[in-house]
């Protein structure tokens, strides 16, 4: 396959949220430790599933979450304070914001080569907020050709009207782009439209120096 177009997927594909974590409160009224602090954050950017410490009365809202801001909020807000936060403004706040999203080793790398190739892309993600800073933040920004987000188009991955918007907006037939993103259920769908797909490990970044641009390398991106 020759790839004329490229999508990526934002959370655990090319930014890992790395939030502060110090100022998070127990109900207790005592600093969370290492482990339930690690749980907190797996909570708040699972790309898929719904949290046990989701509110049984916020249940049905759940798959709504990246389409409505002030629903998102009041979500993880809830799912925050159900995992034992006592303060759990500190880190959504924290959540929405660019200075909390650090990029992969290797994103300005992969998006540098793709745009370097004459390659249109996108980046498709389920999110409840303009991520165009945090791109901005890491200098990345001029290399994205098209952002195409959950809450300002109305649809969620694993929709494939999202993927069809994304190949749309850069011009390039679905069985031309891969997508790159690091969910099964979300991002892999694109495989429906025709699309190649290459999932990569939402790890720590010191775990993954070179997934993205070993990815695009298979097809011939460098």
């Amino acid at each position: 396959m020759t790839v004329r177009g490229v999508l990526f997927d934002f959370s655990g594909t090319l930014f890992r949220f790395e939030p502060e974590l110090d100022g998070l409160i127990g109900h207790n009224g005592e600093a969370l430790d290492g482990e339930a602090q690690a749980e907190v954050v797996r909570r708040m950017t699972a790309p898929a599933g719904r949290p046990s410490s989701l509110p049984q009365r916020l249940h049905d809202e759940w798959g709504r979450r990246d389409l409505d801001p002030p629903l998102h909020r009041e979500l993880y807000l809830a799912v925050l304070r159900g995992s034992g936060v006592a303060n759990p403004e500190y880190l959504y706040e924290q959540l929405v914001s660019a200075g909390a999203w650090q990029p992969f080793p290797d994103t300005e790398a992969a998006l540098t080569a793709v745009a370097a190739a004459g390659i249109p892309l996108a980046v498709v993600s389920n999110i409840a907020w303009d991520i165009r800073p945090v791109f901005e933040r890491a200098g990345v920004a001029e290399q994205v050709n098209e952002f195409v987000l959950s809450y300002a188009e109305g649809v969620v991955k694993p929709d494939l009207r999202l993927f069809e918007i994304a190949c749309g907006r850069i011009g390039i037939a679905p069985e031309k782009v891969l997508m790159i993103g690091d969910s099964y259920e979300a991002d892999g769908a694109a495989a429906e439209l025709g699309c190649a797909v290459t999932l990569v490990e939402p790890v720590p970044a010191h775990q993954r120096p070179s997934a993205l641009v070993d990815a695009l390398a298979e097809y011939g991106i460098r």
